[in-house]
């Protein structure tokens, strides 16, 4: 099975619909390191509040990726 999207790069929401395809692979690695990562770099042990709020957020971010049928393993693997 093979694909082809032809965009006319002259037109400007052609333009912007090429520009979110070729980097979609990029916007999947940030939304990867979001979803496992951020949590890691920004806790801190001596603040339990802080902490919460940060999963929380983490924990909102997932909801709308699964909102969006936005499954980082299929992108990513």
């Amino acid at each position: 099975m093979k694909a082809k999207l032809t965009f006319d790069l002259n037109d400007q929401d052609d333009r912007k619909a090429h520009l979110r395809c070729i980097k979609s692979t990029d916007m999947a690695i940030v939304l990867f390191e979001v979803q496992y990562n951020l949590v890691k770099t920004l806790y801190d042990d001596g603040d339990s509040t802080f902490n919460l709020g940060i999963e929380a957020t983490i924990t909102r971010i997932r909801e709308y990726m699964e909102e969006n049928g936005i499954v980082i393993d299929d992108l990513i693997n």
